[in-house]
């Protein structure tokens, strides 16, 4: 399980993304987000959207288990390692798979699309991450599923690395706020996992994990604060630190 400080600016653009993958031939752990699979793995499967994919590990587990994958990313060289990696372990699940570069900023996904929509650690100040989370909760679809996984606040002071900027940190409750009545909270907590310091010492970490239903038969979410927000600035790009 990887952690990696990222922070956000031009320096982690699409070309900096692009060389970061190219630095190393991996960056992330090659296993699935635990929550990912803590809360899907009995969920029917369906059509999701895998944001931030990165080398691919969520994207091929869902895509295993019968899922019709999105996967997004930023990085074409992270996107084609991670088609790589999946035409090489599991054809049958490559095949279920949409490798698509975008910045989901600047391109939302369509409203209303998408069964399930998981979201796992991207870390972005509140500017950018409002918005963002305000268009992956409207792409998923009557009776989805919208999954937000982020390092939460207490990390800054957990002896892991995580950069000195507590604004890329969120709480369960601030994302849980932006869901109108037209979701159900099924899960919003912090919760722990063992992790372990550069000097070797076994800590706990604390992971904001958000699981919401759309309720059926309801218009799209109105995202309370997602009201009167100004449109994405051009040449904006995702940031995300995430264990892969």
């Amino acid at each position: 399980m990887s952690e990696q400080a990222h922070g956000p600016g031009p320096m982690f653009d699409e070309d900096s993304w692009d060389e970061r993958y190219r630095s190393s031939q991996r960056v992330w752990s090659g296993n699935p987000n635990p929550q990912l699979v803590t809360e899907v793995a009995s969920r029917p499967p369906g059509k999701a959207l895998d944001v931030g994919c990165g080398e691919g590990a969520d994207a091929i587990w869902l895509a295993s288990r019968g899922w019709a994958v999105v996967a997004a990313d930023i990085s074409g060289v992270a996107l084609e390692r991670a088609a790589q990696h999946a035409r090489d372990s599991d054809p049958a699940a490559a095949a279920r798979i949409e490798w698509r570069r975008v910045d989901l900023l600047a391109r939302p996904p369509e409203p209303g699309s998408f069964d399930l929509v998981s979201a796992q650690f991207m870390q972005l100040p509140p500017q950018l991450r409002t918005p963002l989370f305000t268009a992956l909760a409207a792409a998923v679809r009557d009776g989805g599923m919208l999954l937000v996984v982020g390092h939460h606040p207490s990390d800054l002071t957990s002896g892991v690395p995580r950069p000195p900027m507590p604004e890329l940190f969120y709480t369960p409750d601030e994302v849980a706020g932006l869901l109108d009545s037209s979701w159900t909270i099924n899960v919003c907590e912090a919760r722990p996992r063992p992790a372990t310091t550069p000097d070797g010492a076994d800590v706990t970490v604390h992971d904001t994990v958000v699981v919401a239903t759309r309720l059926p038969g309801l218009p799209l979410a109105r995202m309370r604060a997602g009201r009167g927000i100004a449109p994405p600035r051009p040449g904006t790009h995702l940031d995300r630190r995430a264990a892969r």
